[in-house]
């Protein structure tokens, strides 16, 4: 029997870093719904939020009891949890794409919230039948590039972001991060063996709220946080009636092209983590994994929360920290209660972001370096080839969100004038894509950064097949190119206003034939004579 326990002193620096990474996707989701569906906040706080809380819930117990089980079953004290939470990624395509439309067009929150919860739960659908072919996928797709996709995203959308907030707030965010080097970094054991995530929490926490005497910048608001305290009983409301009355409201037809790319995008980055989860020393069964995380979507869906869930992005940082399955569990128990007991908002005003976050940007630091640790050195270069795609998809977020800031700010400058009658607005469908801009060509950007996960596992494969001279693979994951290319799931884009929309439909443009003459390219190379390899 494995000496395996639910919970060490190092699942409460992997729950901390956990729930404050739950914590801002809830809070993202609570501002959209009320900002951009309409939804008034006490249906969000009464029906969402409760039901992404079951989601959470499922799924993160499931995650710990499975971790026990292979602790149990390989005789280890060491094993890991998968993380898991909401998917950002769907949760925004939801929002702008599915939801609000809907709302547009309807003027009703309650169609666009229905309509939410069908797509959600077509995607956990979808997830959970990929489950029975996702290990094909798995075994077919060399490491480096499953892992260098990963990395891509963890060096981009995790690290990058949480390391701007840290040097925007740096009285406050540079001493957790310091901490949090020191232990996972330096190995300092701190006095009475107290986790360094929580003492990181705790100094972010007093340096926020005791900025204005360092800075005289306040971060922390006293009467936000005596306001936000609504201590209530919000249970999970069913919500299976209006989740199936969707398909009368609106033409589910209309979003298909949203939801299913995004079901298969979920199902290809689970895989991704499940093999950075075996990469360090966890192998999980995937079809079980994939299966459950389908189920919490679905679940969710249910009892009234429009928002997927996913494996997140992580686990060789959690295992680093230490953590194991406790941290899991605690996360799923922690959330549901505050969700239940309306205390979301409050949470959020006493642990502010830069207190939690050093844990976060850690998590990606160690995603960035296993991609080059768990893949044979020669593969090196495929992995550097497989982080540039989430590089452009990072850079057209900045550029976008740049164009949506600027936009309302000049409209209301140039409100009144004559200039406005005569002045476009600051949309990025106005700019001529083939000129040069920032000082890179914005078609070329937003090529590369379309279905950037797909395309990054499709070069890093090309890449590793190469450098292993295995030029018959590498025609197939060139033709893999083709066909994604040929179907928009990579490289095609339409602009409307500062909206990217991903048109999926069969076209033969340029990245088709570009891909062909790519496999053409290796067929003839596998005739070529080798030279031998050097030592």
């Amino acid at each position: 029997m494995s000496k395996y326990k639910w919970f060490v002193a190092g699942d409460l620096d992997g729950f901390f870093g956990l729930m404050i990474d739950n914590l801002i996707q809830i809070l993202v989701l609570v501002g959209l719904c009320i900002g951009l569906c309409g939804m008034p906040q006490e249906f969000v706080f009464r029906v969402v939020i409760p039901g992404a809380a079951i989601s959470l819930l499922v799924g993160n117990v499931f995650y710990a009891w499975q971790a026990g089980r292979l602790a149990h079953t390989e005789n280890r004290s060491d094993v890991t949890a998968l993380p898991y939470g909401i998917n950002t990624v769907s949760l925004f395509a939801f929002v702008f794409f599915v939801m609000f439309p809907v709302y547009q067009k309807t003027n009703s929150y309650e169609a666009a919230w229905s309509i939410g919860l069908l797509a959600s739960f077509i995607s956990g659908l979808i997830e959970f039948l990929g489950a029975f072919v996702a290990e094909k996928i798995r075994k077919a797709t060399p490491r480096a590039a499953l892992l260098s996709a990963l990395a891509g995203i963890a060096l981009t959308f995790i690290s990058m972001d949480f390391l701007v907030r840290t040097f925007l707030n740096p009285l406050v965010a540079f001493v957790p991060f310091g901490i949090i080097l020191l232990q996972y970094f330096g190995k300092v054991v701190f006095p009475f063996k107290i986790p360094g995530g929580l003492i990181s929490v705790i100094a972010g926490t007093l340096l926020a709220w005791y900025s204005p005497h360092f800075s005289g910048r306040t971060l922390m608001d006293a009467d936000a946080l005596r306001s936000s305290w609504s201590l209530g009983l919000y249970l999970p409301v069913w919500s299976g009636g209006e989740l199936f009355s969707a398909w009368g409201q609106a033409d589910i037809r209309e979003y298909l092209s949203i939801i299913l790319p995004m079901g298969i995008f979920n199902v290809i980055g689970s895989l991704q983590n499940i093999e950075s989860a075996e990469a360090a020393g966890d192998k999980f069964n995937t079809r079980n994994s994939l299966m459950a995380n389908g189920l919490g979507t679905m679940v969710g869906s249910l009892f009234g929360s429009p928002f997927p869930t996913t494996i997140y992005i992580g686990h060789p940082g959690w295992k680093a920290l230490g953590a194991r399955a406790g941290y899991s569990s605690l996360n799923g128990v922690f959330m549901t209660l505050v969700a239940f007991l309306g205390l979301i908002g409050f949470v959020s005003k006493l642990i502010p972001v830069e207190a939690g976050m050093a844990i976060v940007l850690w998590i990606g630091i160690v995603i960035g370096a296993q991609a080059f640790e768990a893949t044979p050195t020669r593969h090196a270069p495929a992995v550097v080839i497989g982080l540039l795609p989430a590089l452009a998809g990072w850079g057209v977020l900045l550029i976008q969100s740049a164009f949506n800031y600027a936009d309302p700010i000049l409209s209301k400058a140039i409100e009144g004038t004559v200039a406005a009658s005569k002045t476009p607005n600051i949309w990025l469908s106005a700019v001529p894509l083939d000129q040069p801009i920032f000082p890179y060509s914005l078609a070329g950007l937003l090529s590369l950064s379309q279905g950037f996960l797909l395309s990054a596992m499709v070069w890093a494969s090309i890449a590793t097949f190469v450098i292993d001279r295995d030029f018959k693979k590498a025609i197939v994951a060139s033709l893999t190119g083709v066909l994604l290319s040929g179907t928009g799931f990579i490289h095609a884009y339409s602009l409307r206003g500062n909206a990217i929309i991903t048109p999926f439909e069969l076209n033969f443009g340029p990245f088709v034939q570009a891909y062909l003459f790519l496999a053409g390219l290796f067929l003839l190379a596998s005739f070529l004579k080798k030279e031998p390899r050097s030592v």
